[in-house]
């Protein structure tokens, strides 16, 4: 955002405005005592042209995924989005939308959020979708918190496989809840069939599988799912990746009765981690337990169409504690965007999109493997995700591909994925941005390391 320096007739202005006389008046309800009195130590003032200069030399010192390939993964992904989106979601009309509690005003709001949970429905295969999650952590952790609600039970089995900071954040909203988590232990990188039924037991509320999981590869939905629901009344939910969906087999099709998952590869970059949007999809049979905004179509006295905020008793100002939804920050400007990139792309877009990030990494994948000490970890079917083995501490691959100006991937072993993982394991995720020419880069990087 451009910054123009307001005149000492407008600041004046501005303080009348408010009803002080001078700037000191402005912060005369902070103690004298704790006021900073002296001149703050800044270099020289400088023209506007010397400024513009200078800002520029320090931004070309930023590295990212602006100016290298980057190939890091892990919940985080480096896609395209058109220059369209952000023309669009930059309009007054949009950046301030907010949908408030008298929620009719406003139609235009109301309308894209209902397109934004059509678009998600068809995506994932489920019966309804709501709007305006946080991001894919805490839809995962609703959904797990759902599955204990409806289902009167307390026990959940999660999959090693699910994001590590998922994990947490599901540890996170039942620790004071008398629920118990389970962790199912992976088999070659995925949850097996045999592995699920023996933890399953009558008072399993919910199972919980990533696919493609944190090592990237697909895990078997839909025999899970089949075992879980041997169980009365226990809960499957799948958390998904959006693009995946495109060409996958999608969480409606493999029997989930809910998914959750995050939004930012639909048209969100990657912004230093956030603000993402949380997808959270269901079976009809969930509508009234669903948390969120869950927004419906109708006519109205004239018979022309009319949208309005349903299920209001769900909301906290009407059921206070007792409400399913607490989420009401400006997701909705997050979903406009993320309707904005699939209405942009269409079905056969995403589905373009999908088939490069899945033949692209494969490429990538063999052109690693026929390294010398290289190896990928796992041999399952992966999406555009993969883990592999390296020769040596996966610090030094990392920082030996940054000195080439390529992000090479997640290191699995760091703090920040919970030290899953070897310390010779990096996690490499590939898109449609990647081209041939990064993608050997790369190779030729890790061929180097390697020797």
């Amino acid at each position: 955002m451009d910054y123009t320096q307001i005149t000492p007739d407008e600041q004046t202005q501005m303080l009348q405005a408010i009803g002080a006389g001078s700037i000191d008046e402005l912060f005369s309800a902070i103690p004298e005592a704790i006021r900073f009195n002296d001149l703050l130590d800044l270099p020289p003032a400088k023209s506007e042209l010397e400024l513009q200069r200078d800002l520029s030399e320090m931004a070309a010192h930023n590295l990212g995924p602006h100016n290298m390939a980057c190939f890091m993964g892990a919940g985080a992904y480096d896609h395209f989005y058109p220059v369209l989106i952000d023309q669009l979601i930059s309009r007054g009309e949009y950046l301030t939308a907010y949908t408030p509690y008298q929620a009719e005003a406003s139609q235009g709001s109301l309308q894209a959020f209902f397109e934004f949970q059509t678009q998600i429905a068809r995506l994932t295969g489920m019966d309804v979708a709501n709007a305006s999650m946080y991001e894919g952590a805490t839809a995962v952790a609703e959904a797990v918190l759902m599955a204990i609600n409806t289902s009167g039970k307390n026990r959940v089995l999660v999959a090693a496989t699910l994001h590590p900071e998922y994990r947490a954040v599901i540890n996170t909203y039942l620790d004071e809840l008398p629920a118990e988590v389970v962790q199912l232990d992976a088999t070659n990188g995925c949850i097996s069939q045999a592995t699920l039924r023996d933890a399953l037991d009558d008072d399993t509320a919910a199972v919980v599988i990533q696919s493609p999981n944190i090592w990237g590869l697909i895990e078997d939905w839909e025999g899970c799912f089949k075992a879980a629901h041997e169980k009365d009344k226990t809960v499957a939910i799948a958390v998904f990746n959006p693009i995946a969906c495109a060409l996958l087999k999608n969480p409606g099709s493999c029997g989930a009765d809910i998914a959750a998952g995050e939004g930012q590869p639909l048209g969100v970059s990657m912004s230093f981690g956030g603000p993402y949007l949380g997808l959270f999809a269901a079976k009809k049979q969930f509508t009234r337990k669903m948390p969120g905004r869950l927004i419906g179509r109708t006519t109205d006295t004239e018979g022309r169409p009319a949208y309005c905020l349903t299920l209001q008793t769900r909301e906290q100002h009407i059921r206070g504690a007792k409400a399913t939804s607490n989420i009401c920050t400006n997701q909705g400007l997050l979903a406009l965007r993320a309707t904005m990139f699939m209405t942009a792309l269409g079905k056969e877009g995403l589905k373009e999109m999908a088939e490069q990030c899945y033949h692209k990494a494969h490429y990538l994948a063999d052109a690693i493997a026929a390294l010398d000490g290289y190896a990928l970890k796992y041999d399952g079917p992966f999406f555009n995700e993969f883990c592999v083995t390296c020769p040596k501490e996966v610090t030094e691959v990392i920082e030996a591909a940054k000195r080439r100006g390529i992000l090479a991937g997640v290191a699995p072993h760091g703090r920040r994925m919970g030290r899953i993982g070897d310390p010779n394991d990096l996690l490499i995720a590939v898109t449609e941005k990647r081209t041939k020419q990064e993608m050997d880069a790369l190779v030729e990087v890790l061929q180097e390391v390697g020797q």
